[in-house]
């Protein structure tokens, strides 16, 4: 009789022993360094490589935050710019002069709250690591600059997507169906 391939099961691992070897069983494990994060293509302060996000970051971040949620979840940009718009520019601003400047801080966080949920959506989307500190603080301290990074790291990982989509669509004609 010939002989056959016979199965080989697989090495047998020891159960861990203790939390400390649990922990060194989570740290080593091929799934921990394959999915480690990655940094983001640009950093938070290189919104100058990019003069046309920039440059409407700086004036309108409404619009550009409004891009960016377009592309994430492909709804259309002028709700989120709206909201954007009315949490930081409308809100803060009234309050600001209501209270003699008292407030800013306190009412800056308000579209820092909104705001972090959408680059932690980024970041999971990216696997990129939160960076240069946690997603709320860096809108907090740094929210031009987020926006903007954020828009390049959505560039930077799809084709198509630009400003320049904020072009009108063309004329459109209405015509009879031909009859036959």
């Amino acid at each position: 009789m010939k002989e056959q391939d016979s199965y080989t099961p697989p090495d047998y691992v020891l159960a861990p022993q203790s939390d400390d070897d649990i922990l060194e069983a989570l740290t080593t494990s091929t799934y921990q360094t394959q999915h480690h994060p990655s940094p983001w293509s640009s950093g938070i302060c290189a919104c100058c490589d990019d003069m046309q996000s920039c440059c409407i970051g700086l004036f309108c971040p409404c619009i550009l935050f409004g891009k960016n949620v377009e592309f994430l979840e492909g709804r259309p940009w002028t709700g989120p710019c709206f909201v954007h718009f009315l949490l930081w520019g409308v809100i803060t601003g009234i309050c600001c002069s209501l209270t003699e400047g008292t407030l800013l801080g306190l009412l800056g966080s308000f579209v820092s709250c909104y705001a972090c949920g959408y680059r932690r959506a980024i970041r999971a989307k990216y696997n990129l690591e939160e960076a240069p500190c946690g997603d709320f603080v860096t809108h907090l301290f740094c929210h031009i600059c987020a926006i903007c990074q954020e828009y390049r790291e959505i560039r930077e990982h799809s084709d198509g997507f630009s400003l320049s989509t904020l072009n009108a669509p063309p004329v459109q004609t209405m015509s009879a169906f031909p009859e036959g």
